[in-house]
């Protein structure tokens, strides 16, 4: 079996902003050129814009995520017909219940299924294992394979570890005015960018910002990001009375411009399965400040390119930031740290390499079922 023979479907339930449609768009950049066709189903988002730049299909399906016997039926037929109208031959799931879709659809057609797993969990053991039973699993870390193993008891074999990435920051940084003059007038500026939900702990991060000012005068903090709790975040900036100090900036598609304008990175998450924000950080030479979650540890070694503390702890959090910037030399030391961790371990032409390779090994045995072997 050839790679350029096969007709890829990726399958996740949105192309919303966030690290998984980031993976979809990287790997579709990959194995584009090397492979007959990609389409991509999901209930749809903005990063189908991308998609379409691309050049590469987007049909949009029933949402996944919800359960009801009509939607089960509708999205099995959905699917049913992507998979013979589109003769694919490689289906490639980003999600749990795309997953649990294409196990079932396993029984019928004829294809290789591939899932990348991208966090880790501790529910849902039953409806998981049947998911993932045969499918070929990358796991975007190292513990979240190791949640797969222990948790969900699903063989060690059949997992296989390809760490995340970002494609390297052009280097032309695009000045954001209110960043530029908060430069200008010699703030430090500490960020904090992800989707505002309970998983990052916003809330944390803004409530280390008094303990910081007590010490450090001139700081600010800028949340980078939109989501379901943005309002309840508002609320809590308001009644520190930190409208000046906290700034949003709201959605932006060049994370990595913004980071370049930044001096510290914060990553305040309460789980993660192998967070894309520190990377990020370290592709444009910036340190971070990360509670010691899950796949975070496996980015941000402690006292070398970064510092790790516990989560929900605004305390630990203003610790950190004040003293690296009571330490200039320290930031410097951590932030070439920081760009050389990139530059080995996590930059796009590692995973591209890394990708080639999984599918190659795949495609040459029948069915897809050996392990592939870094």
């Amino acid at each position: 079996m050839e790679l350029r023979k096969q007709n890829i479907l990726f399958f996740s339930r949105t192309m919303g902003f966030g690290g998984t449609s980031n993976v979809i768009i990287q790997l579709c950049k990959i194995l584009k050129p090397e492979v007959n066709k990609i389409v991509v189903c999901s209930i749809g988002g903005p990063i189908v814009k991308s998609l379409s730049e691309m050049g590469i299909k987007h049909i949009k399906i029933n949402d996944v995520g919800r359960h009801s016997p009509f939607n089960f039926i509708k999205v099995l037929k959905q699917l049913t017909k992507i998979i013979e109208e589109e003769k694919i031959t490689v289906i490639h799931t980003h999600h749990r219940m795309s997953a649990f879709y294409t196990a079932i659809l396993q029984k019928r057609f004829k294809f290789i299924f591939i899932n990348t797993a991208h966090n880790t969990f501790e529910n849902n053991k039953i409806m998981t294992r049947y998911a993932y039973k045969n499918a070929n699993i990358i796991a975007c870390g190292e513990m979240v394979k190791k949640n797969l193993a222990e948790f969900f008891g699903l063989p060690d074999n059949k997992i296989t570890v390809i760490h995340n990435a970002v494609e390297a920051f052009d280097g032309d940084v695009k000045d954001i005015a209110c960043l530029k003059e908060l430069k200008e007038r010699g703030f430090f500026l500490v960020g904090n960018i992800g989707r505002f939900t309970k998983q990052k702990g916003f809330e944390y991060f803004i409530d280390s910002y008094p303990l910081v000012k007590r010490q450090i005068n001139k700081v600010k903090y800028i949340l980078v990001g939109d989501g379901i709790d943005k309002e309840k975040l508002i609320h809590q900036i308001k009644s520190i009375g930190a409208e000046e100090d906290i700034i949003l900036l709201g959605f932006r598609d060049d994370v990595q411009n913004v980071m370049a304008q930044l001096d510290l990175v914060v990553l305040s998450s309460l789980w993660e399965g192998f967070p894309l924000t520190p990377i990020e950080s370290f592709s444009v030479g910036k340190t971070v400040i990360a509670t010691a979650v899950d796949g975070t540890v496996e980015i941000v070694k402690n006292g070398e390119n970064g510092y790790l503390i516990q989560p929900k702890n605004p305390a630990a959090i203003a610790e950190k930031v004040v003293y690296i910037v009571s330490h200039p030399e320290l930031c410097r030391n951590l932030e070439e740290q920081a760009r050389y961790t990139f530059i080995k371990e996590f930059s796009f032409n590692q995973f591209s390499k890394r990708i080639l390779k999984y599918y190659d090994a795949l495609l040459r045995y029948q069915n897809g079922k050996n392990k592939y072997i870094d």
